[in-house]
């Protein structure tokens, strides 16, 4: 039934799809579709506002309009009915793709590395510091053994491409975890990432994101995951340009 009352309204030219509104949504009624948040129901949206403050360019307002009332029960259906969905479409580690296999890869040992040929000068490329398989957030259990008592760096995607010396500057001795905020399923990586808090007694989380207003999301997932977590881990963020300098570093 129809009636006269509070709903959040989009104004698209406003908003730059960083998604950061996303996870405040309880309802989980603002989805990003083809770059811009939507409102996925009138009925989902309880009209509180509490998506508003998350929103850096004011894209989010609440007005009074004629929508359907809001149906605490279609809720919870329409949350079931996701999460339901996101574990069929989950990667199963025991699958025969290649890409979920868990696997911790061995670095040289110092003996090996002297035995090694001389490398050719003139920018040659050294070892790789990866040490472990799968590194995209989604594909990645909380399970892993590698993350056991790890230093974690949460990189956003692009930042591998942008940075000259990724390697060097930011993965060695850490286990890398990559995504993107902006197109991946925000809640549930905040529930990966509590999962993990809680139970892999992490040494540090190390945030690494390009200064692009849509990359700050993962700052908000992380900062959610701990929140919900049981367990608190130091946090360090990095926000790097798109041309790979370093532009800032805050420490939680």
């Amino acid at each position: 039934m129809k009636q006269l009352r509070k709903i959040i309204k989009i104004d698209e030219e406003l908003c730059d799809g960083c998604g950061l509104c996303v996870p405040d949504c309880a309802e989980g009624s603002l989805q990003i579709i083809e770059g811009k948040v939507k409102l996925v129901a009138d009925n989902l949206c309880d009209g509180l506002g509490a998506c508003l403050g998350a929103c850096p360019t004011g894209a989010l307002t609440i007005i009074e309009r004629e929508a359907d009332d809001f149906d605490e029960e279609a809720v919870e259906e329409f949350l079931a009915t996701k999460k339901k969905q996101e574990a069929k479409t989950a990667p199963q580690m025991d699958c025969g793709c290649a890409s979920t296999h868990i696997q911790s890869l061995k670095q040289p040992t110092p003996c090996q590395s002297a035995n090694k040929p001389a490398p050719i000068p003139a920018g040659a490329i050294g070892d790789s510091q990866l040490s472990h398989w799968p590194i995209q957030i989604r594909l990645i259990p909380p399970h892993a053994p590698f993350l056991q008592g790890a230093d974690v760096l949460v990189a956003a995607d692009c930042t591998a491409v942008a940075t000259p010396g990724f390697q060097e500057k930011y993965l060695n001795g850490k286990v890398v975890m990559m995504g993107c905020p902006k197109f991946d399923d925000a809640e549930s990586y905040i529930d990966r990432f509590t999962e993990i808090i809680d139970t892999c007694a992490l040494k540090s989380i190390t945030i690494l994101i390009m200064e692009v207003p849509c990359c700050s999301a993962m700052n908000v997932i992380i900062k959610r995951a701990l929140d919900k977590a049981t367990t608190s881990v130091p946090v360090e963020q990095i926000t790097v340009s798109t041309r790979g300098q370093e532009m800032e570093r805050i420490s939680w």
